[in-house]
């Protein structure tokens, strides 16, 4: 049991939200204990683009994305539903990074700074200035202040009875790597009827290939097959990805969003 220690901060959640924060506390002197439900490294659904405009904040933090091969993206490319292309530098630039990479970058730069532990929260309570959490393993935390960093409609959002929860969600993203013939300085977008597919190089020089789809638009196709071959094809750039590309993962890994 944890229940004889305290911490300044509990962090729910170890996406790169939660090991930001646990990075930043933690690099001002904060005692800090990060809970995270699955070991690092791990593949999220994600575009795996990510802006420059974060760099200086990761240096600050001392983290280097190009440390760990993250592609230099400088163009942009994007297709309506038809597949007719715009095509345009990006002034400011971004990197391709995999979550698998970049969450355990972050990991490897916070474990010794901070207590990590690899569980699920299943209860928080308020009483007499002090968080109490309860995990799925029925340890205890207690600290001065909580952060959730976790996602929607997670465990915690079902105990506190959030009235999203009854609602059908919205949203739904799918993710693969793929070995494909693609520019390493390039992030795409092509759109189709109902959502858009995001294409761009990552560290292991595989193509992520993330799609976010309205549930309306997927639901008549069943399953992600046919809803790539039937839907997602209609825009020529997608065709020709899905028919050539050689998916790296046994199956595309799948999440429910919901966006408002």
């Amino acid at each position: 049991m944890a229940n004889n220690k305290k911490w300044d901060i509990v962090i729910i959640g170890g996406g790169l939200a939660g090991l930001t924060i646990a990075l930043h506390l933690s690099n001002n002197n904060c005692k800090v204990c990060l809970i995270e439900k699955n070991e690092y490294p791990h593949h999220k659904v994600c575009g795996e683009y990510v802006s420059n405009e974060v760099l200086p904040y990761l240096q600050s933090l001392g983290i280097d994305p190009l440390s760990v091969g993250a592609k230099k993206i400088s163009k942009f490319e994007i297709t309506d539903t038809k597949g007719i292309p715009v095509n345009a530098n990006l002034p400011l630039g971004g990197f391709g990074l995999s979550r698998y990479a970049f969450d355990n970058l972050l990991y490897q730069s916070l474990k010794n700074k901070a207590t990590i532990v690899f569980d699920t929260v299943e209860k928080v309570d308020f009483n007499e200035k002090q968080f109490t959490i309860l995990t799925q393993r029925k340890d205890v935390y207690k600290a001065d202040f909580v952060v959730g960093s976790f996602g929607k409609r997670s465990n915690i959002d079902s105990f506190l009875k959030r009235d999203f929860m009854k609602q059908n969600s919205s949203w739904l993203a799918v993710k693969n790597h793929f070995e494909y013939d693609f520019p390493d300085d390039t992030v795409a977008l092509h759109n189709f009827k109902g959502g858009y597919c995001g294409l761009s190089k990552t560290e292991t020089n595989a193509v992520n290939a993330c799609y976010l789809t309205t549930f309306k638009s997927f639901k008549k196709y069943g399953e992600i097959e046919n809803f790539q071959k039937q839907e997602l094809s209609k825009n020529p750039f997608l065709e020709k990805f899905f028919n050539e590309a050689k998916p790296i993962f046994k199956k595309p890994l799948g999440a429910i969003n919901e966006y408002h």
